[in-house]
């Protein structure tokens, strides 16, 4: 459960909460087994699909706002989910479910002359802290990511998502506490305060890592305020690339569908290599 933020609560001591809570969930989420994280992914996706109605209501309200604000089509797009959208999040956290657990896994085992062998085994990172944008199945998208990983997550998307985003982390919520894992395990900031993502990306303390997601002035404002190790991208061009022994028909409609099924998605194509 997220620390509450109230009048008697200041900014900082409600995300030290928050990092408090997610640091000692992490402990327990990196011990747990894989059949709890599955059952937790599994529940989750059972509760968004049970909460679909709540979850269209609560997304009508942001796009609702969002347009009165002023902000353009393809802001809109990312912004709105559809029944079918609901679906695919719920769909999203069950394949993640039926992928093979990375952690404790062991790559590049190798004897060493002394007899011993060495190797690199995968363990969780920690918390993770997210920042994004206004796309509300991130919220689902990373949730049962670092679940999977055994890592716990405080996430903070964008403020004209935040209706969608809360009614997508209440479902988190209860896979969670359905599956017997902590609720602190996935954390979502319910403040619209700019300033609560300075204190986020400051808490050396509680967080192992910071994920954004977004456009050119999330990221560098990231880059240039955090004191925590980041995963980031900037700029990027998506390319399709047509060899010339490739089927042209499936070509054709390989680079239609990466161009017009969404135009406001960052992985829509820009640019198109034909050899």
């Amino acid at each position: 459960m997220n620390a509450a933020l109230d009048a008697g609560t200041g900014l900082k001591a409600y995300m030290q909460a928050i990092g408090r809570g997610a640091r000692a969930a992490a402990r327990v989420l990196a011990r747990a087994e894989t059949a709890a994280k599955n059952r937790a992914l599994a529940a989750m996706a059972a509760a968004i699909r049970a909460r679909s109605g709540e979850l269209l209501a609560a997304n009508r309200r942001d796009v609702e706002q969002a347009r009165s604000s002023g902000q353009n089509a393809a802001f809109l797009d990312r912004l709105a989910l559809d029944a079918d959208s609901v679906e695919a999040m719920a769909r999203g956290l069950e394949s993640i479910a039926a992928l093979p657990d990375p952690v404790g896994a062991i790559t590049d085992l190798r004897r060493q002359p002394s007899g011993i062998e060495v190797g690199r085994m995968r363990v969780p990172l920690g918390v993770i802290g997210i920042v994004y944008e206004s796309r509300p199945d991130v919220t689902a998208d990373a949730a049962g990511l670092c679940v999977k990983a055994g890592n716990a997550c405080i996430l903070r998307g964008g403020s004209e998502a935040q209706a969608s985003n809360q009614a997508i982390a209440a479902c988190v919520t209860s896979g969670l506490t359905a599956a017997g894992l902590p609720a602190a395990a996935v954390q979502m900031v319910e403040t619209s305060d700019r300033a609560a993502v300075g204190e986020l990306i400051t808490m050396t303390e509680y967080v192992d890592i910071i994920v954004p997601r977004g456009g050119r002035g999330l990221i560098e404002r990231l880059a240039r305020e955090s004191r925590i190790p980041m995963i980031k991208h900037l700029d990027g061009v998506c390319h399709v690339y047509i060899d010339g022994a490739a089927d042209p028909d499936m070509a054709v409609r390989i680079a239609d569908n990466a161009k017009t099924q969404r135009y406001g998605t960052c992985n829509t194509m820009e640019t198109l290599l034909v050899a």
